[in-house]
């Protein structure tokens, strides 16, 4: 059962809001704030082992994502997540309420903790977030493909030992052999919101994804702190050969912290007699954040499934 449907089960969290004042008005909104309420609710009072939590927590925030796709401004869903703390705050551990939505919670969401892999789709791309085995080999953790001219690239979190490395690795179908590649997002030091030029939404009012940038003077720029032949284990089937670039730990967090609506560049440098030149691929922000916390925690392995 897709995670959407399974949150519907929290539908306790709707009778504590009555203690708490009206819900949001969007279904979005509204579904945002079931799942913010019992995380709430797990945090104050150590409701679900952890891998309901992580699944709980990925949750929330694809509800997130969804919500501020529809429209909700991000300050309203600040709004309307201390709301929910303050709901359960206001009802205590003790409550039958709440305790009546632990089990459903823990109902629905028990089985969705032990799969192995999950599609998060987004509005032109898609994250694939995997709990591999622990073999003490790197694997793919969370990951986004793109291919961008005749070249391809697979983008994301590598899981090798205790960390989680952002990376990206790219096969050049022509050979060429890049000297570096950084990373170039909306800075959120100096604009709060995202920048999506409608300018050139097509007819049915959909961006492409290099109008979900800022100008260059908007952005943050990471450079690639590692550069190495990549692996078979980290490239994708279409790649017979590749790079692979570690980028440091604040670009994942800084990424994290993105809308959903944007995206972020990937530009591969590459040195020449008459200067560098770049090749750039593209990564949705989407449900990162959802995926992310999808494959924290890594319980045993019972099926696969797509939402």
């Amino acid at each position: 059962m897709g995670i959407r449907r399974t949150a519907r089960l929290v539908t306790a969290a709707l009778a504590l809001a009555s203690a708490g004042g009206a819900c949001a008005a969007t279904p979005a909104a509204e579904l945002f704030y079931e799942r913010a309420v019992m995380t709430a609710a797990d945090g104050a009072c150590r409701l679900f082992a952890p891998d309901v939590g992580s699944a709980l927590a990925a949750a929330k925030a694809q509800a997130r994502g969804a919500a501020l796709r529809s429209g909700v401004d991000p300050v309203s869903l600040t709004g309307i997540e201390t709301r929910a703390i303050a709901v359960v705050g206001a009802a205590g551990c003790q409550s039958a309420d709440i305790a009546t939505a632990a089990a459903r919670v823990r109902s629905a969401f028990q089985g969705y903790a032990h799969l192995d892999r999950m599609e998060f789709p987004g509005e032109l791309a898609a994250w694939t977030a995997m709990r591999p085995p622990t073999d003490g080999i790197a694997h793919w953790r969370v990951y986004q493909r793109d291919r961008f001219g005749w070249d391809a690239m697979m983008f994301g979190l590598v899981g090798h030992g205790a960390g989680r490395p952002l990376m990206a690795v790219a096969s050049f179908a022509d050979g060429a052999q890049p000297s570096s590649a950084r990373l170039v997002m909306r800075d959120a030091t100096l604009t709060s919101r995202p920048y999506l030029d409608a300018r050139q939404a097509d007819v049915a009012g959909h961006l492409p994804i290099d109008a979900r940038l800022p100008p260059r003077s908007a952005t943050r720029i990471f450079t690639a702190e590692a550069m190495s032949p990549a692996g078979h284990d980290l490239r994708g089937p279409d790649m017979v050969d590749g790079w692979a670039f570690r980028f440091p730990a604040e670009a994942t967090e800084a990424l994290a912290a993105l809308d959903p609506r944007e995206a972020l560049a990937v530009e591969f440098v590459f040195a020449g007699e008459d200067g560098e030149t770049v090749r750039t691929a593209y990564v949705e922000v989407g449900d990162f954040t959802a995926a992310r916390a999808f494959q924290a925690v890594q319980p045993a392995p019972l099926r696969t499934a797509q939402r």
